[in-house]
């Protein structure tokens, strides 16, 4: 199986057992009624072959016994790689070479983070808790490691530009778009444009996020009051469209839910 078959299974996987997601601190495992500390040897006895103890894996240093997953987690089973050890680098990359099925999760993107982050919660809420790991993420005593902290500070932030992303889609959902070489670009947008269903329509302007070069097209909100400001503040009744980021298309009425611009 290639990584980004893998990895994209993993993520459909995490996403329909989660369901609609989790709030910043959603992430955290429930703490274990048990407090057993592993050793990667120790940890690495429990691949649920025939003569082994049981059937245990790792996620952030974190031991679960997956025994009632062994279909999944056993020998021969499709994830089987990721038994005995903490993988959670794989969680994200989709990676079950070798090379991949490491607990090094340094250098991985926001979005690997919130993969992980999700594996991470699947596994509380389905599978025991044993323990810890000795190693990257628990000291010999149990304690955090820094490279726990810094994983965990990364998640908090991947969280926390996940809910600021769906924030500012709500305020400028992306417009319906299409191209022709006959016809050329054009850009409308609608109540349901930008899979963000709403009860205003909007107008095409190009938005520029800051730092950014290039812009992209999104809907925006044309009365009451700029985003965040209630109604009953004093507003010029111009919804977004005086927002700083905010371009209209040369050639473009306006006002005009769509706009056209040929070649």
């Amino acid at each position: 199986m290639g990584a980004g078959v893998a990895a994209a299974l993993l993520c459909l996987g995490a996403a329909w057992l989660l369901g609609a997601g989790v709030g910043p601190r959603g992430w955290m495992v429930r703490p274990s009624a048990r407090s057993r500390l592993l050793s990667v040897a120790e940890l690495a006895r429990f691949r649920g072959a025939a003569g082994e103890p049981g059937l245990y894996l790792a996620v952030l240093g974190r031991v679960f016994d997956v025994e009632r997953g062994r279909r999944h987690y056993g020998p021969g089973g499709a994830y089987s790689g990721l038994a005995g050890r903490d993988a959670t680098r794989a969680f994200a990359t989709g990676d079950f070479t070798q090379a991949g099925l490491v607990d090094d999760v340094s250098a991985l993107s926001s979005g690997e983070m919130l993969a992980i982050q999700s594996w991470l919660t699947f596994y509380s809420d389905n599978y025991d808790p044993v323990g810890k790991l000795v190693g990257r993420f628990y000291d010999e005593n149990g304690a955090p490691t820094e490279a726990l902290r810094q994983a965990e500070a990364a998640i908090e932030e991947a969280l926390k530009f996940q809910a600021e992303s769906e924030q500012r889609k709500q305020q400028f959902p992306p417009c319906n778009s299409e191209w022709s070489s006959a016809k050329g670009s054009r850009f409308w947008c609608s109540r349901q444009s930008g899979g963000a269903p709403r009860a205003w329509a909007g107008v095409p302007r190009k938005l520029y996020s800051p730092g950014a070069s290039s812009s992209r097209c999104v809907c925006v909100r044309t009365t009451g009051p700029p985003w965040g400001q209630p109604a009953s503040v004093q507003h010029n009744n111009r919804g977004d469209l005086d927002d700083p980021h905010l371009q209209e298309y040369d050639g473009c009425h306006p006002q005009a839910q769509q706009c056209v611009l040929t070649v």
